[in-house]
């Protein structure tokens, strides 16, 4: 016999909890079915862990920083220090018990356990069975790719799992995968003494960047001794020598210790029964309108939809739903504000459409591309002033569409521009705009200035700010 609710949600990552919780305390009766943790990647094994590492790494690279600045430091790394901070801190033991108390305290039911659709309303997990009056959320996010590399399955390879939950690192590693992730925890490696080597199978690394992002990014993780193989797939990887060697596809090989794979991530919709809900469960992600609606009656959010595997999108669709299933009033999805960040040294911050993009939808482009140290600020800053600055703008429109913020920082100082962008601001309004200085967001007004004089490109670092754009 089937249990009767208001609203079941299927997957309780970041973006399912938030929404389940809100809808409970607003008095709906909410069945929440979640197979692993509640609470999903994002808490236990992804943002905020690797953000207490990459903290921890920063700290070592600032102070190796002091000489020739402001002295001589000498630095002693202790991985053991991180990882009881991920642990206890972090991801409570990888213990969910106090997420759990906090949904039931809401007054939700949790179910443990992979739940499927047998039905437009009715959702089975094990041997028990809900049906909705309103509906159901799908937001069973995504899981680790692993490439069908020859040989993969029979070394001891690390996901981004393994990597969080280390107590030990190893002398050497390679990183399969130079996206976000491959680029972070490759370089926090690297900062704790593992020789990193990472091959990216694009020509450059964080291939969905701009180029300039790519530039700056490479050419701090080579000074800092990290191997780049761009352009190169891995044909075969097999154990050796207590570790494991990888064979490119141009014949050559590179050993390591261990293997992390940070190739992406993949949506598995086929075992959610979304056929008998009228779905698709070949496709690739699940196709929803701007209230997130799948199908009558059926909602989706977070990794399961397209336009990226971001915990901010998921939470931003999440109260997209919450008001579509109450009946509040909201403004439906956009996503031509969609910031994302790469927390590396330094950060990599992007919002809206890549010039690229932008050359391929609009007529009248514009670009200003400023480098971080021939700012103000860049320049005073010294040692770690790596980034660069890049505007894309729609000149009809006088409007910025794109934005890149690489810098100390930069994923801070991106929060102008993602305003500007989600605002409609006139760039003649930005130009208007008092920055304060010296700072590193007035970086920006300096960009902002290069455009409104007609000023394009104003890349070198080694001009003196006080007498160049």
């Amino acid at each position: 016999m089937s249990a009767p609710c208001d609203v079941i949600v299927l997957g309780l990552g970041t973006g399912g909890e938030d929404l389940a919780l809100r809808l409970a305390r607003s008095g709906l009766q909410v069945v929440g079915i979640e197979a692993d943790l509640l609470g999903g990647e994002c808490p236990y094994w992804a943002c905020i862990p690797t953000k207490i590492m990459v903290r921890a790494a920063n700290l070592l690279a600032e102070a190796r920083r002091i000489d020739g600045m402001a002295g001589s430091a000498t630095v002693t790394a202790d991985w053991g220090q991180v990882a009881r901070r991920v642990a206890d801190e972090a991801a409570g033991g990888w213990d969910d018990a106090f997420a759990v108390a906090r949904f039931q305290d809401a007054g939700g039911r949790f179910v443990r356990g992979r739940g499927r659709l047998v039905g437009p309303a009715t959702v089975e997990v094990g041997d028990e069975t809900f049906t909705a009056s309103r509906g159901i959320v799908i937001a069973t996010g995504s899981q680790v790719a692993i490439p069908p590399i020859p040989g993969i399955a029979d070394v001891d390879a690390w996901t981004t799992h393994d990597a969080i939950q280390a107590t030990e690192l190893p002398a050497s590693m390679l990183v399969l995968g130079g996206g976000a992730v491959g680029c972070e925890l490759g370089q926090v490696f690297s900062r704790f003494g593992v020789e990193v080597t990472i091959i990216e199978g694009g020509e450059r690394l964080l291939p969905a960047e701009e180029p300039e992002s790519s530039e700056v990014i490479e050419a701090v993780f080579r000074s800092s001794g990290v191997s780049l193989l761009t352009g190169r797939l891995m044909r075969e990887i097999r154990s050796d020598n207590g570790g494991c060697r990888a064979t490119l596809d141009d014949g050559a090989t590179v050993w390591a210790q261990k293997i992390l794979v940070a190739a992406g991530r993949r949506v598995a919709l086929g075992d959610l029964g979304l056929e008998t809900a009228g779905l698709d469960g070949s496709a690739r992600t699940i196709d929803v309108d701007h209230r997130m609606r799948a199908a009558p009656g059926i909602w989706a959010l977070g990794d399961v939809t397209d336009e990226g595997m971001f915990t901010s999108k998921a939470l931003y669709q999440g109260s997209v739903v919450f008001a579509d299933i109450t009946g509040s009033a909201a403004p439906p999805a956009d996503y031509a504000a969609l910031p994302r960040v790469t927390f590396t040294d330094p950060e990599v911050g992007s919002v809206g459409l890549t010039e690229a993009a932008a050359r391929a939808s609009l007529d009248d482009v514009a670009v200003v591309v400023k480098a971080v140290p021939a700012t103000f600020r860049g320049w005073l800053h010294g040692a770690g002033n790596d980034g660069v600055i890049k505007l894309v703008i729609d000149r009809s429109a006088d409007r910025l569409v794109g934005a890149t913020s690489v810098g100390p920082s930069g994923g801070e100082i991106l929060g102008t521009m993602a305003l500007a962008i989600h605002a409609k601001v006139p760039m003649s309004r930005l130009a208007d705009m008092i920055y304060a200085y010296p700072t590193f967001y007035g970086g920006i007004g300096e960009a902002v200035g290069a455009y409104a004089r007609g000023i394009g490109k104003v890349l070198d670092p080694d001009a003196s700010p006080y007498f160049h754009d």
